[in-house]
Formats: structure tokens, sequence, C-alpha cells
């Protein structure tokens, strides 16, 4: 009997650490994840969307790791250093206990940006310890060859787009691909291995074990820093400080640009196919990042976000999205061809392994309003935009006024064909009232008119056409019957009233058939095909989003379970995927904004609600 690809998924369980045995670190430019054994099996260098380095994630054999681990029996456990992004690995063994430090330097008085340094800092904290570093890169997604120069405690990996350079405390070996290291350390003991992106002006740069101690105390006062300008108070503040310190990490300084998630095509689904790159710029998943962020009382990012998006709206209609390209680069290029990476088997055998995304040629009208909430709260938060943002603010809702009665393919990028989603009306819907707002609190310059008519048109078109007398729930598009947990966000955006006859019995169907002991699927893909084979888990944000539907009608007790339960699902660092298996597993690309923008309003509004 053939094997099929839930097979090779378990079949394949013991060569790939799940997804969720990983923890985060990163410079603002890019990423590494490290999983809790102490292998880095995913970094691109030098940013978010450059091609891998170490993807072993993605394929144990070929994609390249760096391993640093004790090589006696361990137990091991991960902690970040606290409210920071420097990440903690343990090694308790029989003689001793040992840890490592893993940091990208970031703040005042780091080492050279271009470098992208990484750092590695062993250090035996109890009795002795044997440990073993391996350094396997395998470049360009592992299609590229390269070479290996060692001299000593320097080793020098070259390829024809990129070149690296490990610098370390102790002596280094090495063959024709890979280097390592085999050293043993006494308590009080320590090692440091450092990697650095270096070329013809950026030669190798050691880094003793002094100035490991200062990039680590300086990147530590960065994190500690830029977390004090947090308001938040409340229940939860770990988890929701978390959620804020990976949603940072998910930034991309020199733009500011804010990326969905730092992965590529870890899968929705045991077995696969539903890998998608999601190391872009999605206007919606940014946009309601800076919703969450200001909600704590951070503008910077949201000031950085919005200049990202001014530099990259189009004159006119611009492209088959309007004004605003659903996705973007995180350096604003609109070209982002999406193939398959045949040589990589998958996490876990999960093929296929795509990059870029055919997504972003898209028409998804819900992102005009997801934008303009943003720039409103932005404006009644931060500071008031300026005349040139308002200019582009109508320049768009002048557009979605023209544009908003097609079809299009929605906010959850069904490749099955365009249809009347009720989200993307009741974004549009947004995208108006919003401006209104602005124009009418401020004294701005508006067609108010046509505006206004244009609002209440589409607001009797939901409640005509989406509402389904037999199902007594708001439904996913016009015309059709099928639950979607999209529509959660009707209260949420003020469409609707929490405690309306109509949206209570919306909830409560959507708690009967979508809803699974507090977790949440965004649609049956039997009753409403999508375009891609396989059914997938539960979809975190929109637990979240359930969890506020909850708070705002009044079921405090069932909201508060239903979110106790939620934080249930986080790995042992606080971090989330885009989704859950049945059996519990986080699946998807890792972490996800979009999870953690949902954790942090769930979070404030609950916490609120609460008193």
């Amino acid at each position: 009997m053939a094997e099929t690809p839930a097979d090779q998924y378990v079949r394949g369980a013991s060569r790939y650490l799940p997804i969720a045995e990983h923890g985060l670190i990163g410079d603002l430019r890019t990423v590494a994840l490290v999983g809790s054994n102490g292998t880095i099996d995913w970094y691109c260098c030098p940013s978010f969307d450059a091609p891998s380095v170490f993807a072993s994630i993605l394929d144990a054999d070929r994609g390249g790791c760096f391993e640093l681990c004790a090589t006696v029996p361990a137990r091991t456990k991960q902690f970040y250093f606290p409210d920071t992004n420097v990440l903690i690995t343990r090694f308790f063994t029989e003689d001793g206990v040992g840890e490592v430090q893993d940091f990208m330097p970031v703040g005042a008085g780091s080492v050279e940006a271009e470098r992208h340094r990484l750092i590695r800092r062993v250090l035996c904290v109890r009795g002795a310890i044997p440990f073993r570093a391996r350094v396997a890169p395998r470049f360009h997604y592992g299609t590229r060859s390269h070479t290996v120069r060692v001299l000593g405690d320097v080793a020098v990996f070259k390829s024809a787009d990129l070149s690296l350079a490990l610098t370390a405390t102790v002596a280094l070996e090495g063959d024709d691909l890979d280097t390592w290291a085999d050293f043993k350390l006494s308590e009080g003991e320590s090692a440091v291995f450092a990697l650095d992106q270096v070329g013809e002006d950026l030669g190798p740069r050691r880094c003793a074990r002094l100035e490991a101690e200062q990039q680590f105390c300086t990147t530590v006062a960065y994190w500690r820093n830029w977390l004090s300008a947090s308001r938040y108070r409340g229940r939860w503040r770990e988890m929701v400080h978390r959620s804020a310190l990976t949603l940072k990490l998910l930034t991309y300084a020199p733009t500011g640009a804010i990326v969905a998630a730092p992965t590529t095509s870890l899968p929705e689904r045991l077995g696969g196919e539903r890998n998608w790159d999601y190391r872009y710029v999605w206007v919606r998943d940014a946009a309601f990042c800076v919703y969450a962020l200001l909600r704590l009382g951070f503008t910077g990012e949201a000031e950085a976000f919005m200049a990202f998006v001014t530099r990259h709206i189009t004159s006119g209609d611009g492209g088959p999205s309007g004004p605003l390209q659903i996705m973007y680069g995180i350096d604003g290029r609109t070209d982002l061809p999406e193939h398959e990476l045949d040589h990589l088997e998958g996490h876990r055998g999960a093929a296929p392994v795509r990059i870029g995304n055919a997504a972003a040629e898209q028409l998804q009208l819900d992102i005009y309003g997801a934008l303009i909430d943003s720039v409103y709260l932005y404006d009644k938060w931060a500071q008031p935009i300026s005349s040139d943002q308002w200019d582009d603010v109508c320049a768009l809702v002048d557009w979605v006024c023209a544009h908003w009665d097609q079809p299009d393919e929605g906010v959850w990028e069904t490749r099955g064909g365009r249809k009347n989603f009720l989200y993307s009306r009741l974004m549009c819907w947004v995208a108006i009232e919003r401006a209104i707002r602005m124009a009418r609190r401020r004294g701005l310059p508006a067609d108010l008119v046509r505006w206004l008519e244009c609002r209440d048109t589409i607001y009797r078109r939901i409640m005509q056409r989406g509402w389904s007398a037999e199902r007594q729930a708001f439904v996913q598009h016009e015309q059709g019957d099928v639950l979607d947990a999209a529509v959660l966000m009707m209260p949420l955006a003020k469409f609707i009233a929490p405690t309306d006859p109509k949206w209570l019995s919306t909830l409560d169907s959507l708690g009967r058939e979508l809803v699974s002991d507090s977790l949440v699927y965004r649609y049956d893909p039997r009753s409403s095909p999508d375009g891609v084979r396989g059914d997938e888990g539960t979809f975190s944000i929109c637990s979240f989003w359930y969890v506020e539907a909850l708070v705002r009608a009044g079921r405090l007790d069932e909201a508060r379970l239903a979110f106790e339960k939620m934080l249930t699902y986080a790995n042992h660092l606080g971090l989330y995927a885009e989704e859950i298996s049945p059996t519990g597993e986080q699946q998807g690309n890792f972490p996800q904004a979009f999870t953690h923008l949902g954790l942090i309003s769930a979070a404030f509004n609950l916490d609120r609600a609460l008193g």
C-alpha cells in the first residue's frame, strides 16, 4: 500500500522537533528559531525573506542547522531572560547543569548591524559538562554549494551569494561542508560562538567572552527599555507582554514593515498541502498589529508602519486590488512570485515547500477597512495624521466607494473563486465609517454626502443579504448558508450591537458549529470549498475573536474560561503558531502575528470588562 502524506508525517516525527518546541530570537531584520534541543533549525540572512541558511525544520537532511548541545544524556528546558527576547536553553545532566544563551545584538553599542550577528554563549553553572557545536549551513534553501576554510577558532563559509564567518573561543575543526567543536566546561567556565555575515568590506570579527557579555547586557537593556513603554497593567500581563515582544521581533526596522510570520511552509494540517510563505507584509495583519501595539502604548511601530504604507499607496486604481496590494515584500516590492522547492521534503514530510505567495495578486477588499481603522486609531491615540496622509485616506475611501460592490477572494485568501463575502463588505463599511469619524472630529475636508450614502448602502446590503433567515445567523457570503468565524468581527468593529438579537443568534450558531472546547474553526472547507485539499486546525485568532465577542455580549464567565483555555495551548515560552490541531499541537507558520495580536486585544478587553 502506498504511503500517504499522513504516514510520511508520522514517520518523520522522530527527525523533527514539533513546531511548538522552538523559541525565537532576532535583531529587527531577521530571526532564528532555536529548538528546545539547542539546535537552530531556521535562519535566513540578512533579512526575513532572504533565502535560508539553516532550514532543517523543513528538511532534516538537506536544510542545514546549527547544533549546540550537551553530548551526554540531558533534559532541557527553555525560557526567556525576563522581559527580553534573549533565549536561554538549559541542559540538566547527571554531572552538572549548563545553558546556552542565544540572542542577536540590538540596541546602542551593538556590533555593526550589517553583520546580523548571532551569538551563542555556553555556560556551565554546576558541575562539568561536555558540549558539541556543529555548524552546517546550506545556502539558498540548500541549493547553493559553498566552501569552508577553518583556521584555528575561525571558520569562513563562502557561497556565491552570501558568506558567513563563525568565530569561537574554542578550537574548530571542519571538512568540505561543516565545522564543529567538541569541548568540556567546568563550573563557572564559558564558551562563545558568533556567526556573522561577512564580505569584501566586512571581514571576520572575533567575539571574545567580554564582548559577548557586553552585547548580552546591551541587548537585555534594549528589550527591557522597549517593554517599559507598555501601559498594560492588567491580568495576564506576562502573556500580553510576551506577545508584544514577539510582535516587535516581527518588525523590519529599516522600513517599518511587519511580517505575518517569520517562516514559510510550516504545515497547517497533518501531511500538507496547506503550506504558505508568510515572510511578507500583509496590510491586514500589519494593520491589526498596529492596533494591538497602540492599545499597549507603543506608538513608534505604528508611526513606522504608517510611513511604510504611505510610501507604497499607488495613485488612481493601481493594480488589480486597487491603490493597495494585499501584501508587500519587507522592502515594499510588489512582485512575490510563488513557486515550490521540490528538493525539500517539508516539515515531517509535509510537502510542498513554497516561497513567494501568489495571494499577492488577489483582490481582498477587507484590507482597506483594516488599514483605515488603524489610521483612525493612530490619529486618535498617538498623534494627528498629516494633511498628506489625509489625502491618501480620502483617495482610499473614494476607491472603496466605487469598488466595494464586487466579489473578491476574501480574508481567508480562498483559491476557489471570488464570492460576495460578508467580511469584505463589513470592512469596506469600516473603512468609510472610520474616515467619516476622522473628518468630523477634526473638521477635515471630505465628500461626506457620498461617503455617508455609500456607508449606509453597505450596511443595508449586509443586513439584507448577509443574514440567513433559515440559519438565523449572519453567513459567510451572500446567497449562502455557510457559517464563517470572520463574522465575529461584526460587533468588534462596532457594526452591530453586541447584544442585538440577530447577533446573539449568530453567536450561538457559531458556538454550536465552529467552536470546539473554546477553539474556533474558520469555516468548514467541505461546506465551503476553498480550492485547497484537506481539512485544517482551529484558527487561533478566531478563538480570541470569540472571547471578545463573548465579552461584549456580557457573557464574562464563558469568555474568561475560553480565554484561560486558549492560554493552555501556548508553547512553553508563550508563543503560538497560526492553528491548533485536534490533538492540541501547534500548526502553521510560527510564531504568528495574527494570533499574538488577537491575544493582546482579547486580554485587554476581557480584563477591562472584569474590572
